[in-house]
């Protein structure tokens, strides 16, 4: 993509982590004490098992390296306001599922460059090979996920009727945000979209259904409630599609590693309705 362009993407990611933090407060971040074993059950399922997962996916599949890559940058990239949204709709635990999303956003700002650079070194060919720059890329990530969150909470703390109004406008917007970045991005590689839809859809769509189930089954193991357990699989397999996106566009300049979060990005949404449905209809027998 051109200059425009990576600057409008960054931008768009910029604005929905900054509604994001208009959702969050300081206590979201405390909550840890009084979730240890959610909060420890839900790291480990986005920080260790999803990566783990998406490379056993790729590797199992045989993928292009394009798309190889583009999963694990996906896998690297936990939660997101989406998660929070599906939990809050599918009647999870929404203060849990916040709480994951807060804490994995603060992580992953260190878990990323690495796992973006394995990926890259262990996918692509001798003379392929790029590498992230990790104290860049760390402070790149730091520009355009922490500060935009912590502007939202600083506006959330001190104009708290400000923020709770523009937090369902904010929410749309970034939903139109998303699928515009998704057809501009297919417009841009719809040479190669079509030929690796097939196999990225697989992918994701594997990535996405066993996230969830291993997260739901892992949260029960520890015995904790329906509640929980829906949310801690919500946060385990509804990902950050947009910064992986931006990761692949903007720190990557490379188009074709987003083809396949740009293909997740659509699928989780049929995933995720079908949750919310499944929620739905459980509250009807009750």
């Amino acid at each position: 993509m051109d200059q425009l362009s990576t600057i409008i993407l960054a931008a768009s990611l910029c604005i929905i982590m900054l509604g994001m933090g208009l959702s969050l407060r300081l206590s979201d971040f405390r909550r840890i004490i009084f979730y240890p074993k959610a909060i420890f059950v839900g790291l480990t399922n986005q920080l260790i098992l999803l990566p783990l997962i998406g490379f056993a996916i790729v590797s199992l599949l045989n993928l292009p390296p394009e798309i190889s890559i583009g999963i694990m940058i996906l896998a690297a990239c936990p939660g997101g306001p989406t998660s929070n949204l599906i939990s809050h709709l599918a009647k999870g635990d929404l203060a849990l599922s916040v709480s994951l999303t807060a804490l994995s956003s603060l992580i992953t700002i260190l878990t990323i460059p690495f796992l973006v650079n394995f990926a890259l070194s262990h996918f692509l060919a001798q003379d392929q090979i790029i590498e992230l720059n990790i104290p860049e890329t760390i402070l790149q990530i730091f520009v355009i996920v922490v500060i935009p969150v912590s502007l939202g909470m600083f506006i959330r703390k001190t104009k708290p009727n400000f923020a709770m109004r523009m937090a369902k406008p904010v929410r749309i917007g970034s939903g139109i945000v998303l699928a515009l970045i998704i057809i501009g991005l297919v417009l841009k590689e719809k040479d190669s979209f079509l030929g690796y839809f097939q196999k990225a859809g697989v992918a994701a769509l594997l990535l996405n259904v066993i996230t969830m189930l291993v997260g739901y089954f892992s949260a029960k193991a520890f015995k904790l409630n329906r509640a929980e357990s829906t949310a801690i699989s919500i946060e385990s397999g509804i990902q950050n599609g947009t910064l992986a996106i931006t990761i692949a566009v903007v720190l990557l300049n490379n188009a074709e590693f987003a083809i396949a979060p740009a293909v997740y990005s659509l699928l989780m949404f049929f995933t995720g309705g079908f949750l919310i449905f499944k929620a739905s209809r459980l509250r009807i027998k009750n």
